[in-house]
């Protein structure tokens, strides 16, 4: 990584007509001279660019807003797209824009602030607030480590509005403007401490979560574009899967094979899309039974099985959660097969269970009953199976819930309320995931030693139809069988 910070003179300065020229990068300074300050204000060619296409959500975000409006008549709406993070001293995570934020712009880019400002009574005027182009004028663009010669070009105000089909306006001037404003304001909290400091004597908590969880309500029902995205992911997620098994021998003949496997998905999810959606679940052999097993530093070993829960999310956000859970040498064993069969009879009966106006919960219920019904049948715990549903008892080897919401979060409207969401009612355009599973413990002595340390998931991606469901990652095979030949035919076996 290049360093242009003059380590062997930290803090040096140059006078120019009395004001000091200094470049900072790296929390130090190197002098600068008034003739390379001059010469690197000219010279430049226009790169403004013109004539651009609205971002492909654009319509759909101009939809967004206004029903966000028709929510909150007569009040300023706030909502940050966050600030860049540390992640050791002067380097930085890589961004990702707020989850409210560009569900309601289609932009994506660091320090961006939605501001809605009412219209009266009813309606608002909706403008994007951003970090202009970097000043050629004031050597902002070489002087600052965060200038374009540094991080890349930014957008110019006039090419997001083309983009975005907003009114864009400095954000460096918005927290003063914020500060001098009247009337009711909310802010989504959490992204950008400046905005909230400059709004603290003018918001509250309460009212303030009202705008956060109607955002997270407002997500529930996708549109077709939401769709399409997700169909992107799940489909990249797919060839990811299939870039996977065909390098596990490769995997088996390293010492932290669980990371060869994740960065051979990490390499899809970065070629076909911006990252993936959540850390990669890469559980081998007895790790499979631990949920979210992300440490990814164990062996792949033949004879077990490998438990993959991974998606790739697309450019604009949205996220694919698929589960296989894979036999490393491409075969079953006996009781890997029960247990996998078992697994998949309950995905199919959860799957039977999703479509419109049936109860959130039901098909989280009708795949417990499926595991409940397996493990009694088993010996692995005493029924009937009605007392073992009412009680619970299943959950020692079930362990969470059967799916949830996804979208621009893996874990999607996460905020909503409990009647809107877990107690509420399934519509057309939903988006869910379908992921029962059985773990047994290592240390679980409640059961025969051949079943510890096997861990089975499978998850599936769906949205809910007119007159059911659509699998989205239907491209994955799922029964058993189905799994083998598809493993054989990459591996050329």
């Amino acid at each position: 990584m290049a360093d242009e910070s003059g380590r062997e003179n930290p803090g040096a300065e140059a006078e120019t007509d009395g004001k000091p020229i200094k470049q900072r990068k790296n929390g130090l300074y190197t002098a600068v001279s008034d003739e390379l300050a001059e010469n690197m204000r000219t010279g430049w060619a226009d790169t403004e660019l013109r004539g651009l296409a609205p971002v492909p959500e654009a319509g759909h975000t101009a939809a967004r807003r206004a029903a966000l409006s028709a929510r909150f008549p007569g009040e300023r709406l706030v909502v940050p797209a966050g600030n860049l993070r540390t992640r050791s001293n002067d380097t930085e995570y890589p961004f990702r824009a707020a989850t409210e934020y560009t569900y309601l712009t289609g932009d994506r880019t660091q320090d961006g602030v939605l501001v809605l400002e009412p219209e009266g009574t009813a309606g608002h005027t909706a403008t994007v607030y951003l970090l202009p182009r970097s000043d050629r004028e004031n050597g902002e663009f070489w002087l600052d480590g965060q200038g374009e010669l540094w991080v890349g070009r930014r957008h110019s105000l006039a090419e997001a509005e083309q983009l975005l089909g907003l009114p864009a306006k400095d954000v460096r001037k918005l927290p003063a403007a914020l500060a001098d404003a009247t009337g009711p304001v909310r802010v989504v909290r959490g992204h950008d401490a400046g905005i909230e400091a400059a709004l603290a004597d003018k918001v509250t908590a309460e009212r303030d979560e009202e705008l956060r969880v109607h955002l997270s309500e407002a997500r529930a029902v996708k549109d077709a574009f939401e769709i399409g995205e997700l169909q992107k992911a799940v489909d990249a997620t797919a060839r990811g899967f299939e870039d996977v098994v065909k390098v596990l021998d490769r995997a088996e003949a390293h010492e932290r094979g669980e990371r060869y496997i994740e960065g051979t998905f990490f390499l899809r999810a970065r070629i076909e899309g911006n990252d993936v959606g959540y850390g990669s679940i890469c559980a081998a052999g007895p790790h499979a039974t631990t949920l979210h097993w992300v440490r990814n530093d164990g062996r792949v070993r033949s004879g077990e099985l490998v438990l993959l829960d991974m998606g790739v999310e697309t450019d604009t956000l949205y996220t694919a959660d698929v589960t296989r859970t894979l036999p490393v040498d491409g075969r079953f064993t006996d009781l890997q097969r029960r247990i996998y069969d078992a697994v998949y009879d309950a995905q199919e009966a959860g799957i039977a269970a999703v479509r419109p106006g049936a109860k959130y919960r039901d098909f989280h219920d009708a795949a417990q009953r499926v595991l409940a019904e397996r493990l009694v049948e088993w010996g692995l715990i005493e029924g009937p199976v009605e007392r073992v549903i009412e009680l619970g008892l299943q959950r020692r080897w079930t362990l969470h819930g059967t799916g949830h919401m996804l979208g621009l979060d893996v874990h999607d409207c996460a905020a909503a309320r409990r009647e809107v969401y877990a107690d509420g009612t399934l519509e057309p355009g939903m988006c869910l995931t379908v992921e029962p599973g059985l773990y047994f413990q290592t240390d679980d002595l409640t059961v025969p030693e051949e079943y510890r340390g096997i861990g089975v998931r499978i998850e599936d991606d769906f949205v809910v139809t007119e007159d059911g469901n659509r699998n989205l990652s239907a491209a994955l095979p799922r029964t058993s069988a189905e799994v083998e030949s598809w493993m054989a035919g990459l591996r050329g076996a």
